[in-house]
């Protein structure tokens, strides 16, 4: 097959009213198949990620990571002309993602019926805390909330220590790639049947999907499950485990065959015989003593040692790797770094590209971060075909920015 740098996507416009993790992650899916992605920020702080930490030079890493390759244009949706100019741009473009809270772009006169009116085919994307629907739709909702929510910090852990949430943006990226996923089935239909939808994501279902065997597990049997640790709490042994040189590797032998695998490779094949082991279920009965016998035989020698033997077995295993790990592994860079390009503040750097390969198409280009309201003049006298003294009124007044002034005080964007 041949590859192209052409995107699946090349063609689409999306307008990106979304702030902070969720919906930008989403944009980025988009624009990494081929969409162009041109984001609406206010014209003072901009998007609330650009002050998230880490910063280099007050460039914000995690903000250039979601928002590379994306135009920006500042708009001050709190005016009635900003809100008139986002509606005729909804116009142009054949998708509108946003992250207010339930009920935000209605009454800012921005609803699906609204824009709709002007543009049929129109998909609208949304995701919220909670939803769309349903008795907590107006509560706010961070993804830290969606992980306690979904049940996901209940189950992560070890027994004797609190529920816990990971530290970055588990829930919100898990949304943003469901809500990429719905835009694009969305966008099938209407080569189909030529209509709009409208996509609406909680932070937590796509989360509580993911765990929903613990949901399946108390709605059929009456088990609530606990924290297991590095366990899965249905297969062993699994789990993260010590080499002699203080390094860290994973052993997955979650299925007969894998563990038969690990036993040989341990140097033990009676294992396989051993009643207290000879079956998955038998083995979780036993977990304390069939995971003593894999730390003490991991614990026995260096970590190369023990991937390198491993691997001879085909046991699925693998490092604990930092972030030096990852950048300097041949692997990742050959399949999964990408270059981000063009940002001065950056200079030369690494990041992780798209979240799947497709055999026809290369891959996308990272060519900068932009600015706040660093293309406002070129989208709106492009799109709207604003005149210069119109766009100059528009800037005099405060609703638009068009300069690009940079990241700006921290500052709460409008909810």
């Amino acid at each position: 097959m041949k590859r192209t740098a052409t995107g699946p996507l090349a063609g689409i416009t999306v307008l990106e009213l979304g702030t902070m993790y969720a919906a930008p992650t989403a944009g980025r899916m988009l624009r990494d198949f081929g969409a162009r992605v041109t984001k609406v920020e206010d014209p003072a702080t901009g998007d609330y990620a650009r002050h998230w930490t880490p910063h280099k030079d007050g460039l914000s890493l995690g903000f250039a990571r979601l928002n590379a390759g994306k135009q920006s244009v500042g708009i001050d949706l709190r005016q009635p002309d900003g809100r008139d100019l986002v509606r005729r741009l909804a116009a142009t473009v054949d998708v509108v993602l946003e992250s207010f809270r339930p009920g935000r772009l209605e009454s800012w006169g921005l609803g699906y019926e609204v824009l709709a009116e002007r543009n049929p085919g129109l998909i609208l994307t949304r995701i919220s805390g909670f939803g769309q629907t349903g008795p907590y739709r107006e509560r706010p909702g961070f993804g830290t909330v969606a992980e306690t929510a979904s049940g996901f910090a209940f189950i992560n852990g070890w027994p004797d220590t609190p529920p816990t949430s990971p530290p970055f943006g588990f829930a919100d990226s898990i949304a943003g790639i469901s809500a990429a996923m719905g835009t694009a089935m969305a966008l099938y239909r209407r080569d189909r049947t030529g209509t709009g939808d409208v996509i609406d994501v909680a932070l937590y279902e796509p989360l509580m999907f993911i765990v929903g065997d613990m949901i399946l597990k108390y709605a059929t049997l009456g088990e609530v499950q606990g924290r297991v640790g590095n366990g899965t709490g249905s297969a062993s042994p699994r789990g993260i485990y010590q080499a002699a040189d203080g390094a860290w590797l994973s052993i997955a032998a979650s299925n007969e065959v894998i563990a038969r695998r690990l036993f040989r490779a341990m140097g033990r094949p009676e294992l396989s015989n051993d009643p207290r082991f000879a079956t998955n279920q038998v083995r979780m009965a036993n977990n304390d003593a069939i995971q003593y016998e894999v730390r003490s035989w991991v614990a026995g020698r260096p970590r190369a040692e023990v991937l390198k033997i491993l691997d001879e077995f085909e046991v699925v295993s693998a490092p604990v790797n930092d972030a030096r790990d990852i950048v300097s592994d041949p692997h990742f860079v050959e399949r999964t770094l990408v270059n981000l390009v063009g940002s001065e503040v950056l200079g030369p750097t690494v990041m992780p590209g798209p979240v799947l390969h497709m055999g026809s198409f290369t891959g996308p280009a990272y060519d900068g971060v932009p600015a706040i309201g660093e293309h406002t003049e070129s989208v709106l006298a492009g799109a709207l075909e604003l005149t210069p003294t119109e766009l100059a009124d528009l800037s005099e007044r405060g609703i638009i920015a068009s300069d690009g002034p940079g990241p700006g005080p921290a500052a709460s964007a409008p909810r």
